[in-house]
């Protein structure tokens, strides 16, 4: 173990905007590894502190102060009903929010009476729900018990009329997730971001300031840390490094995180460092070790590892120094110390029980294994390090960080947040959870591949499996073996029955738009969909649109999937994404309205007797897949 200076200090920070219901777990990680490591190490979730100040009695009322410097007339409805009904909000505020957080559970009963909570447009989605004899219109999703759940449900179309009104009259970018994402997202040059950055700070803006300032002034550190993991999080990290520069000049920034591993790997933009003075890439402990040292006076800037950095002479220069990475085993166990446990929000803004777990519920976040140990699908960056290289722990050892976890955070809930957790490491650590007789409640991310048995699936959810989600993609045979996903549709039908039969949850995704996907395929494919849904394999899905990536299979060898990519622009910046020339002309877009449709009715058991090409707005054929295909398959011997 390396001597750290003691002088050194770090502050990890989750910036604006990720998650608001449970923490994003690289601080976490990044927090424990540094502190058994014997470095002075804490941690900030601005993201969530940023919306809870701005959707507080103080932050409306600066709201308002925005709202009435705009002229009525130029208004927008949404902007003067809140305007109108200021005084209700700015009552309802605080309650709500603790009402979210879990503080004050009684409210339900008043927020469910629809009399106490003002109504936006949000609310009209509810419209759709009431049934032929005008009866309550959220009966359908929770029944007659489900007091807490209706009233989250309200709560939460509550709070996205305010993010719409924020978003009209002070920062068109808002978004509780997809913040200022355009700015950042496969962005070739710095200009976008840069002009944002230059703007005239708004109420968000100035927000976010004062919070930095405070979290700076609280900690004291020498070095921080700023974890991106999605574009959306991308513009508020640089606001968050832009402070500290104008304030606080001494101290080191240092930006990484999935979103800087994925985009900015062919980083040559100097005004980056304006903000930051490293930026690394991959998985951080190695690096931030070799950067601790340097800051520390014990290594040269020369022997940094995986990190940008800015010459005298205003270059970008990568720097990798070669030395092994840190095992698996040894990065630690991820602490929530300094976080504000009791300060997350369950939100509930799908009705659907597989896809709230996203937003609803604080889950302690984990990794079974690092890396993927399939990595070979077409349409995954299986080139680059979180999921090439494949190292995994014992389950003695996940287990001493799970119960080490619950200890610490007195929750027993976790999401494995694995590219695709490994049935071997899943069975030996549902049999070390069952040996030291530990309740917890957890799910996560798999291939659905025939390891998975029904003795398997029933173990796992002793264990305390409640839901599992897997790419099903392109339900199509032929598709399926050009993605090199290594499963059948068949191959699927049993597994998920299977996780069924347990009593677990299952949500499949799904994809269109593949490299030579013809509408037959499509067609296909939902009628595969529609009877998973109609034999109980699957209870939730949802339909991404296919996007090649610069790193996947597709993006590096797109002859061997009968495409073309488009040229592509000078990059200094971010670069991702890729557009493709597809021979089959498809309009994919146009049957992705369809297959949106059909899925979200499907989640709710509606149109499931339907011919699938009623879903489609435009003429399709019909499909050519047998409509017992599904039961047929799971009649057939495991």
């Amino acid at each position: 173990m390396p001597h750290q200076n003691p002088a050194l200090r770090v502050l990890s920070v989750i910036p604006p905007m990720t998650q608001l219901n449970t923490p994003y777990p690289s601080t976490a990680y990044l927090t424990g590894f540094l502190r058994s490591r014997g470095v002075a190490a804490v941690q900030e979730d601005l993201a969530l502190a940023l919306m809870l100040k701005l959707f507080s009695r103080e932050g409306l009322l600066a709201l308002r102060t925005c709202v009435q410097a705009i002229a009525v007339s130029q208004r927008a409805p949404l902007v003067q009903g809140f305007d109108d009904a200021f005084a209700r909000y700015l009552s309802t505020i605080t309650p709500t929010i603790a009402f979210l957080q879990g503080r004050d559970s009684t409210l339900a009963h008043r927020i469910c009476t629809r009399q106490f909570l003002p109504e936006g447009p949000r609310f009209r989605s509810l419209d759709v729900y009431v049934d032929d004899d005008g009866g309550d219109p959220l009966a359908w999703a929770f029944g007659a018990l489900g007091l807490q759940d209706r009233a989250r449900h309200l709560a939460t179309l509550y709070l996205n009329d305010l993010a719409d009104v924020l978003r009209e009259a002070v920062d068109p970018r808002f978004e509780f997730v997809r913040y200022a994402e355009s700015l950042a997202t496969s962005q070739p040059t710095f200009e976008p971001l840069a002009a944002a950055l230059a703007a005239p700070p708004n109420l968000v803006d100035l927000t976010l300031r004062d919070l930095t300032l405070a979290a700076i002034e609280r900690h004291a550190p020498t070095l921080v840390l700023i974890s991106v993991p999605f574009p959306g999080a991308v513009y508020a990290a640089f606001r968050i490094a832009q402070t500290i520069k104008a304030t606080h000049p001494q101290i080191t920034v240092a930006l990484g995180g999935g979103f800087v591993n994925t985009e900015l790997r062919e980083l040559t933009e100097p005004r980056v460092f304006d903000y930051f003075d490293f930026v690394t890439l991959d998985a951080g402990e190695r690096p931030l070790l070799a950067l601790l040292e340097h800051l520390g006076g014990k290594r040269s800037r020369q022997r940094l590892v995986r990190s940008f950095v800015r010459t005298d002479e205003g270059l970008v220069k990568y720097i990798n120094f070669a030395e092994p990475d840190v095992a698996f085993a040894e990065v630690g166990t991820p602490t929530w110390d300094g976080l504000p446990l009791d300060r997350y929000l369950s939100l509930l803004d799908m009705l659907n029980p597989m896809n709230r777990l996203w937003s609803d519920g604080r889950w302690n976040k984990l990794t079974v294994a690092h890396g993927c140990y399939w990595k070979k699908c077409s349409f995954c960056d299986v080139s680059l390090d979180y999921i090439s290289r494949y190292e995994g722990a014992s389950a003695t050892l996940l287990v001493d960080r799970i119960e080490a976890i619950v200890q610490e955070t007195g929750q027993t809930g976790f999401h494995f947040v694995d590219e695709a957790a490994p049935p071997k490491a899943l069975k030996g650590l549902a049999a070390e959870l069952q040996a030291r007789h530990l309740d917890i409640s957890w799910w996560g991310n798999i291939r659905f591949e025939k390891t998975f048995t029904p003795e398997l699936c029933q173990q796992l959810a002793d264990s305390g499996c409640i839901a599992i989600s897997g790419g099903l993609e392109v339900a199509s045979d032929r598709l399926l073996n050009l993605m090199k996903k290594g499963v059948s549709v068949e191959q699927v039908a049993r597994v998920t029955r299977s996780f069924t039969d347990a009593g677990v949850l299952v949500h499949a995704y799904l994809m269109y738009g593949f490299p030579t996907q013809t509408v037959q395929d499509t067609v296909d494919a939902l009628e595969y969909v529609r009877q998973l849904f109609e034999q109980g394999c699957i209870q939730s899905g949802f339909f991404h649109r296919f996007a090649c990536t610069v790193h996947s299979p597709v993006g590096k060898s797109p002859a061997d999937y009968g495409v073309t990519l488009r040229p592509l622009p000078p990059v200094s910046f971010a670069q991702n994404d890729v557009g493709f020339f597809d021979p089959t002309g498809v309009d994919h877009d146009v049957l992705g309205v369809g297959l949106k449709k059909a899925i979200y009715n499907f989640m709710h058991g509606i149109g499931l007797e339907e011919d699938v090409r009623s879903w489609f707005n435009v003429k399709v054929p019909k499909t050519t897949v047998n409509r017992q295909r599904i039961a047929k398959a799971l009649a057939a011997p495991y």
